[in-house]
């Protein structure tokens, strides 16, 4: 029976066979390319992916798969969309199949840890992908600068809004980026807050990343405050449109500066519509291009030297931290669209 119940989760939750980048830092990147191993002994790549529920890990998934196999590897993708106990067993199944590396995109920041530590029993390296895995001692974690993602929200909003009422609406309270994307806010109004020019009148988080979360505190923010908010700081872009669609609902889209962050396609269009201040764009390209040629690299048992490293509460991990680039309407073009994250069609062409 118990193997019929991992069975049925397992089919439910979608396995995915692939065939289918504030602390000090220095980026770190490689010298020269791998090269492709050889044919009869070909590197097997696990990725276990928290979710594919949003648009934004769909082009992590193809982008990391694209980079891997350029290298001669093979991956293979799990996604548990929110769920920490399948999650780890979509992890074991990997494991049990023999990959000779994991990459984890963890929901919940201290449940994956498990994760590691049976990856470590069967001698399997574990790299955390964009999110910090806590408490376990991974091999390796790259990601962007994610307090500074923060602080480049809080940096463009209190430019507009110096003075005022502000809301919060953070994401996933499981997830280490939620919290570090909160410092990095912070970092920047707390000055002002503290000479009394900023107040945080509504600060919450939103579970599991989700959107009518956020559309139901940003009510709730509105109907505390009577309607007298001045500017909105959202985790994410998926944040900042639950926000977005509540102040719609009061008349006070547009009017009201809000800032969001991962550049998702809808989040860009809002800011050519005027109903989205800005966004933070992290090329993720560059994060899976890193990510896959360091899983290659590991898998392969090379030595990557002295490295810089984070306290994650158990161990210091090895990692590189990626620039994060803020976006508004005045630099769509030079960024988001000239790298081709988002085409000017799909932007502005609707």
């Amino acid at each position: 029976m118990r193997y019929i119940f991992l069975l049925m989760l397992l089919v439910s939750a979608g396995f995915l066979t692939a065939c289918e980048s504030t602390e000090t830092m220095e980026l770190q990147h490689p010298a020269t390319k791998i090269p492709a191993p050889a044919s009869d002994d070909v590197i097997e790549i696990g990725f276990s992916m928290d979710t594919l529920e949003e648009e934004r890990w769909y082009k992590d998934r193809d982008l990391f798969k694209q980079a891997a196999e350029s290298l001669g590897a093979k991956v293979k993708v799990m996604a548990a969309n929110g769920n920490d106990a399948l999650q780890v067993l979509q992890a074991e199944t990997l494991i049990d199949q023999g990959v000779d590396l994991l990459v984890v995109v963890p929901h919940n920041a201290e449940a994956t840890a498990a994760i590691v530590h049976k990856a470590h029993l069967a001698g399997i390296k574990v790299i955390s992908y964009d999110r910090l895995i806590r408490n376990a001692d991974i091999d390796y974690y790259v990601s962007f600068d994610n307090e500074q993602v923060g602080e480049l929200q809080a940096e463009a909003i209190r430019s507009l809004v110096p003075k005022g009422k502000y809301v919060y609406i953070g994401g996933a309270e499981t997830d280490n980026n939620a919290h570090l994307f909160k410092q990095g806010v912070f970092n920047v109004l707390q000055p002002s807050i503290d000479r009394g020019d900023i107040t945080i009148v509504y600060d919450a988080w939103s579970k599991n990343w989700d959107p009518e979360n956020a559309y139901k505190h940003m009510k709730q923010a509105l109907e505390a405050n009577s309607a007298e908010i001045d500017a909105v700081i959202a985790a994410n872009d998926a944040t900042a449109g639950g926000a977005i669609k509540a102040l719609e609902e009061a008349g006070l889209a547009g009017e009201i500066p809000v800032a969001g962050q991962d550049a998702d396609l809808a989040a860009v269009q809002r800011i050519a519509d005027g109903t989205q201040t800005m966004t933070v764009y992290k090329p993720i390209s560059i994060l899976a291009e890193e990510v896959a040629e360091l899983a290659v690299k590991l898998a392969a048992g090379e030595d990557m030297g002295t490295v810089n490293t984070v306290n994650n509460g158990k161990a210091h991990v090895p990692f590189l931290l990626l620039p994060p680039i803020s976006v508004d309407a005045k630099n769509l073009e030079e960024t988001i669209i000239r790298d081709g994250f988002h085409t000017r069609e799909e932007v502005y062409e609707r």
